[in-house]
């Protein structure tokens, strides 16, 4: 019992000063911003694909841990971040003056969107000159981060004019334009795109891996679940003690090809087949895996094996301005029990 009693006994004083020493802030910031995506997709030759900014949100709690010197910033801390990135591209869009195939990868023509949704947690270096002085004397600081985060996200595309149905399938023609017929049909109508991203992509066997023997369709179903790693840096302002603004460029690396359901070689039509005993099924995984009928013929084969680039993982950058509040909270009740 005196083994038992003697760590309780400690446990409970350690809580008590926890206690009465708890600092009285939270601080909330609110961000918005753009991400760009970094994955297979994409026209321009160079790393950024200017046409794929998308805008994104977050919100950032700071200052819950002890620290009985308000206004003070520890130089170490922590910070847990809620955030939503909406990821994207069209490789039948437009890009940098060129359209229809001028565009590197228009044959291909794939489109996704993906609205990731995650929760991370920060270790936060602040840096700034003065350790003792309140940063709303010192007015700026600097600060950078690495973290770990869990989203959630499934890639959709826009592949239907109307309801997900093989009589709504867009038809890519060379000049750029997306028709309601196949190429060469006369008085095929002009439609373009609705705008509407309808299709689950994870819903569906569009690519295999592996070739020869070995080769088979990635028929698993992928998980909404990636695990990420965020890393960023920024400077704040301190306009008063408890309201500050602040910028931040921050990028997400991922363990994970499949943000964009986009990652291996084409699935044939073997495959496809073996997948979907159902000849409409068949057809519209044909369809999805291949939009514009251009990317394969069906069959192994050099021209027709390569879709994405397993090797290289998805990620994103991410540029915000934040507005931040310091909410001052109630004082703790001090423990019945005290040192």
């Amino acid at each position: 019992m005196r083994s038992i009693a003697l760590p309780a006994v400690m446990a409970l004083c350690f809580s008590a000063t926890t206690a009465v020493h708890a600092q009285r802030n939270l601080e909330i910031g609110m961000a918005m911003g753009a991400d760009h995506f970094s994955g297979d997709l994409g026209n321009y030759t160079g790393a950024v694909q200017w046409n794929g900014i998308r805008p994104a949100m977050s919100i950032t709690f700071r200052d819950y841990l002890n620290n009985p010197k308000r206004y003070i910033t520890r130089a170490l801390t922590t910070e847990t971040r809620l955030s939503w990135h909406r990821l994207g591209y069209n490789e039948l869009a437009p890009t940098g003056g060129k359209s229809g195939v001028e565009l590197r990868n228009y044959h291909r023509g794939l489109n996704f969107r993906n609205d990731l949704f995650g929760i991370s947690q920060h270790l936060v270096l602040n840096m700034y000159r003065e350790p003792f002085q309140p940063l709303y004397e010192q007015r700026f600081f600097a600060f950078s981060y690495i973290g770990l985060g869990l989203f959630y996200g499934r890639p959709k595309g826009d592949l239907f004019h109307g309801a997900a149905d093989l009589s709504n399938r867009y038809y890519a023609w060379a000049d750029g334009t997306i028709r309601n017929a196949p190429r060469g049909t006369p008085d095929a109508q002009v439609i373009g795109q609705d705008g509407t991203y309808e299709t689950d992509l994870y819903s569906w066997v569009t690519e295999g891996t592996g070739g020869g023997k070995e080769g088979h369709a990635l028929a698993k179903p992928n998980s909404p679940w990636h695990v990420g790693i965020p890393i960023g840096f920024g400077m704040r302002y301190m306009v008063t003690r408890e309201l500050s603004v602040g910028m931040e460029f921050s990028y997400y690396m991922f363990f994970t090809d499949m943000l964009d359901a986009v990652s291996d070689r084409y699935a044939t039509y073997a495959e496809i087949g073996q997948a979907y005993p159902d000849s409409t099924q068949q057809y519209m995984a044909r369809y999805i895996s291949d939009p514009t009928g251009w990317g394969t013929d069906g069959k192994e084969s050099l021209y027709t094996s390569r879709r994405g680039n397993p090797g290289l993982p998805d990620s994103f950058s991410y540029f915000s301005i934040e507005i931040s509040y310091k909410f001052k909270r109630s004082p703790m009740r001090k423990s019945f029990v005290s040192l």
